[in-house]
């Protein structure tokens, strides 16, 4: 038997299993890419395209849990907070347990989705972790000056400019986005202690570091709860004859109209900036 079906037409999914009432129903989405991202061609992880995912996963009749594979650096925290919250309401709201399955990477951001899990799961050899908050950016100072480019901007407001690449830097300006990024932080590590609880099995000086972890020390740590793969854990606990429904985008008729051309190019831009992303963590 197939166990992985594509929900793309719900009509041929109910004939498929038509009379199978015994035949328990797990909805898998997959959460992979750089959370906050998009373009006109490639979609990153935001609210706006993962709502309608969710939401035709968990409004499957009868569906006994909802399996998240996860495969993500992270990104905006402020994206990852609403897919998050939406993933919990939405769980809570339907009595429907959510697994989650950490794939190369669940950091930063990707670690943030991977807690909205009632269990957690990794490989031996994901990343985990990573939780803190990066701003990162250049500095043009001296460039400038030495071909000879004036920098004129105007504000209203004296901190309108704060960390303009081409403007010197200022330690009043860095505290304002130190402030922010403590704000941010605390968000995190209260979203982790309330999740992981007493599971977490080392001091908060050493996991809240932004250090990171393969999936193995992660189960040491408490960040996740065991190795284990999707299929194999929704096998576990649902029997060989789960039903595993893949929930995918469907892609619209305007981007199918598009120009080949076109859409290579964006998509290679859209692929190395991801893969710079990823790269942090050596995948």
């Amino acid at each position: 038997m197939n166990n992985c079906l594509k929900l793309s037409c719900p009509i041929k999914f109910a004939k498929k299993i038509f009379g199978k009432t015994d035949v328990p129903v797990v909805a898998c989405v997959n959460l992979h890419g750089v959370i906050g991202k998009d373009s006109r061609m490639e979609s990153g992880l935001n609210m706006q395209n993962v709502e309608p995912l969710l939401k035709r996963a968990f409004g499957i009749k009868n569906v006994k849990a909802v399996a998240l594979t996860i495969n993500s650096p992270g990104g905006s925290p402020v994206q990852s907070e609403l897919i998050y919250n939406y993933i919990r309401e939405l769980a809570e709201e339907k009595k429907i347990p959510v697994y989650t399955f950490a794939q190369d990477v669940a950091a930063s951001g990707g670690y943030w989705l991977l807690v909205a899990g009632d269990e957690v799961y990794a490989h031996n050899s994901s990343i985990i972790g990573s939780i803190g908050v990066i701003f990162s950016g250049f500095g043009f100072v001296d460039l400038i000056k030495k071909i000879g480019i004036d920098r004129r901007i105007y504000t209203e407001g004296k901190n309108k400019a704060i960390l303009d690449p081409f403007m010197p830097e200022e330690s009043d300006n860095v505290e304002i986005l130190k402030d922010a990024q403590r704000d941010v932080f605390e968000s995190f590590k209260d979203l982790v202690r309330s999740r992981r609880g007493d599971k977490l099995k080392d001091s908060e000086d050493n996991l809240f570091t932004g250090a990171f972890w393969s999936g193995k020390k992660s189960v040491e740590l408490g960040l996740v709860d065991g190795i284990c793969d999707m299929r194999k854990k929704m096998k576990e606990k649902f029997g060989n004859k789960v039903e595993i429904v893949q929930i995918t985008v469907k892609k619209g008729l305007l981007k199918s109209l598009l120009s080949e051309k076109s859409q290579l190019v964006e998509s290679l831009i859209s692929k190395v900036e991801e893969r710079v992303s990823f790269n942090r963590f050596g995948l």
